[in-house]
């Protein structure tokens, strides 16, 4: 094991690529599909469900202060509801059977099988045995959760952890910054490389009136001019954010060891792009239209 300090890039840069490949089981419809089967079909309620699970049978107070960027109202209309129709274990099963089904097609059988899939597994399993459950209540949920034997599945599954143990750090990031959910959200469109606002709008549960609110109290603090873009200032506050976050999600990377982390950076970057080439994601999904 070695815990030598990392470059703070590098570890950006490596959990960018594990969560591109994460995320592809929120447009999969393999997953729609077997949530579906076990009664859940709403797309909310499934996207609620799915990534709640770990965490058991929680109300939507637990899942709004995880998610953090959902408007509670949206939350509540499906959460704790939605565990009357498939327990957590259900879901947590559905979930492996839909990313499963996904990975085969955005990936193919042959990457799934080859030494290079195996290899970023082992990786990145490795890092997540730095990770840290205090304070970090999704990673924690999923970290109890069972490695699956099919290596595939294990970088899913590593990958997910991963993604969630920097989450948490980045949602303790910018409460420090005091920006909100939505405000969060409509400072990372601006950027040019956040969910667009239609998306935001669409999924998030909030309403054109309540994102232009956010957009003015973001104004008057400086971080937004007249058009809507990032000031100097704003431009600074997010990347004083993005580096708070980095620093929070080191240990995991400085565990694997730079050339580790370069190494699973690589394998992780060559499956996102296939998976981006497969058509993982809608094509209007990030930008500022």
């Amino acid at each position: 094991m070695t815990t030598a300090p990392i470059e703070l890039r590098a570890v950006r840069r490596c959990a960018n690529v594990l969560n591109s490949l994460h995320a592809t089981s929120y447009f999969a419809p393999e997953l729609g599909k077997e949530l579906a089967g076990i009664g859940i079909t709403h797309p909310r309620a499934a996207n609620f469900a799915v990534r709640a699970a770990a965490m058991g049978p929680v109300g939507a107070g637990t899942v709004t202060a995880t998610f953090s960027n959902y408007k509670h109202e949206l939350v509540a209309r499906y959460v704790p509801e939605v565990w009357a129709t498939a327990s957590p274990e259900d879901v947590l099963a559905a979930r492996v059977r839909g990313v499963d089904a996904a990975l085969r097609r955005l990936l193919g059988a042959q990457t799934l099988a080859s030494p290079e899939m195996a290899e970023a597994a082992e990786l990145a399993l490795r890092a997540t045995e730095a990770c840290s459950r205090s304070a970090r209540p999704l990673y924690a949920a999923h970290a109890d959760l069972p490695v699956p034997e099919e290596p595939h599945l294990a970088y899913f599954h590593a990958a997910t952890l991963l993604r969630e143990h920097r989450g948490d750090g980045h949602l303790a990031a910018l409460t420090a910054a005091e920006l909100g959910g939505l405000e969060a959200m409509v400072a990372h469109t601006a950027t040019g490389k956040g969910m667009s606002p239609k998306w935001v709008l669409t999924t998030r549960g909030w309403s054109q009136d309540e994102w232009d609110a956010a957009v003015g109290r973001l104004r008057a603090r400086g971080l937004l001019d007249e058009a809507g873009e990032l000031t100097e200032r704003g431009a600074a506050l997010r990347e004083e954010i993005e580096t708070e976050t980095d620093r929070l999600d080191r240990a995991p990377y400085e565990h694997l060891g730079t050339a580790g982390v370069a190494r699973l950076t690589e394998l992780g970057a060559g499956f996102a792009r296939a998976a981006l080439a497969a058509g993982a994601y809608p094509a209007d999904l990030i930008g500022k239209g």
